[in-house]
């Protein structure tokens, strides 16, 4: 229970964005552009709670996520492109499952690829040799969008400490990673191996953290700039990203931008 407590506790602290808000006359959150195939509505059952957890959370961003983020930036860019690769590749293990379980085959058959040729000639992930070979990296998927695409609703939405937003059906989704469901889990954490310590996967997670924050320094800052309620904005975001996630639409939500380094430098 201990080791399950440090994994929330390092591996998802920034899952905030926006992209049209606009609440219903019962106070809950439609999601997206006003249209039927993309409205929803999810309850914000605790919303006093968690708006004080979203303001401890802010706050320790400001004193040690968003200078760790901006320390990260400054390093070279094959580094930062080099870690964001082999984490990406890493994230293959929990996403080949999930397509399967979602009925994308094909998906399925172009991510094994992918993990496999990167993992071995692009050593541990680090380059991505399966791109040169005309195999795009696709959509990461998970278990909360596959119970989503299976109907489920989203449940009351809340925040963690740490962790950020979610709702009833992401957290049990993530509770499967720790079940069995993340190989890099069971390799590292749940299993007791020669060729890696626990430490390699708390490592990992955390590190997947301040990359997509660094990644997402500037989309962050604009977005506390302009919102006359954060709060709210990032329950929309993060509600509106799932939304897009679990219907694979083909779209980034604004401060969601998980794109190669090389792109975003370019921009």
């Amino acid at each position: 229970m201990k080791k399950i407590l440090i994994i929330f506790v390092i591996s998802i602290f920034s899952q905030v964005l926006t992209q049209n808000v606009f609440a219903g006359s019962d106070g809950t959150i439609k999601i997206g552009k006003k249209s039927k195939e993309q409205n929803s509505e999810v309850k914000d059952c605790f919303e006093t709670v968690n708006r004080g957890i979203f303001a401890f959370n802010q706050g320790l961003d400001k004193i040690f996520f968003k200078p760790v983020a901006i320390g990260y930036r400054y390093l070279p860019k094959p580094i930062r492109s080099g870690t964001s690769n082999a984490l990406s590749n890493l994230s293959n293990v929990v996403t080949i499952p999930n397509n399967i379980l979602q009925g994308q085959f094909k998906e399925a058959g172009i991510n094994t690829l992918r993990f496999s040729i990167n993992t071995t000639l692009g050593i541990a992930g680090i380059f991505d040799v399966a791109s040169y070979y005309g195999l795009n990296k696709l959509d990461k998927e998970d278990y909360g969008q596959t119970l989503g695409t299976w109907g489920v609703n989203e449940g009351c939405y809340f925040v963690l400490p740490v962790l950020g937003p979610t709702t009833v059906r992401d957290a049990v989704g993530s509770m499967v990673n720790f079940s069995g469901g993340d190989a890099w889990y069971n390799v590292t954490v749940a299993n007791n191996t020669k060729y890696f310590e626990n430490s390699d996967y708390y490592y990992s997670r955390l590190t997947t953290g301040v990359d997509f924050r660094a990644k997402n320094l500037e989309a962050f800052e604009s977005l506390e700039k302009n919102s006359l309620d954060l709060y709210a904005s990032v329950r929309s975001l993060y509600l509106q990203d799932r939304n897009r996630k679990i219907q694979n639409l083909d779209e980034t939500t604004e401060t969601m931008n998980d794109d190669d380094w090389e792109e975003i430098d370019t921009q």
